[in-house]
């Protein structure tokens, strides 16, 4: 949980446009913003730094401090929303959302570009267009049609390429539900 724990890395990635009715997805995936931080405290977990492979005594050195990285990352979001209201997309929103908004909050003067509720779950969409239980919505579990072409490599920059890679194709794909009208 933040707070007593420490973001090391977090990327955010643009995945695409939706004024309302028509969603468009980015030709590519570069626009992309990446930092590894600074620890906030000394509780870590060993499982965690195992599975990112982020040197978490260099980061304690070399790491940027997290308002320098909340305040940048809140005017590149802004910058790349163009005018229009960014929202945070992730799967599953749970976990992202709890310590992204937790940092801007506390460490970006102008507060999380996302607001307090601007975000969108890929996980519980699936499972609407699926009609499936949530419980059965893992990514995991996605059809090959649905799921990224990229291996999830729990790198910061990969994952999110990979998450608004499935972002993508969920939002556009009919769903369950047109197929049996």
């Amino acid at each position: 949980m933040p707070g007593p724990y420490s973001i090391l890395s977090f990327a955010i990635v643009y995945a695409g446009s939706f004024d309302g009715h028509k969603f468009v997805r980015p030709q590519d995936y570069n626009q992309v913003f990446y930092r590894e931080l600074r620890p906030i405290s000394d509780s870590f977990q060993q499982e965690a730094l195992d599975v990112n492979g982020l040197d978490r005594d260099r980061l304690c050195a070399e790491g940027a401090a997290p308002e320098s990285a909340m305040t940048e990352a809140f005017h590149w979001i802004t910058a790349n929303a163009n005018g229009a209201k960014p929202v945070l997309v992730a799967y599953p929103l749970s976990f992202d959302w709890t310590w992204l908004y937790w940092y801007f909050t506390n460490f970006c003067p102008k507060g999380s570009p996302f607001d307090y509720s601007r975000c969108f779950d890929i996980k519980t969409a699936h499972a609407v267009k699926a009609g499936i239980p949530i419980s059965r919505a893992g990514r995991s579990k996605l059809n090959s049609y649905l799921s990224s072409k990229r291996q999830h490599t729990h790198h910061a920059v990969d994952d999110a390429i990979e998450q608004a890679e499935i972002f993508a194709n969920i939002f556009e794909w009919a769903g369950v539900y047109e197929r049996t009208r």
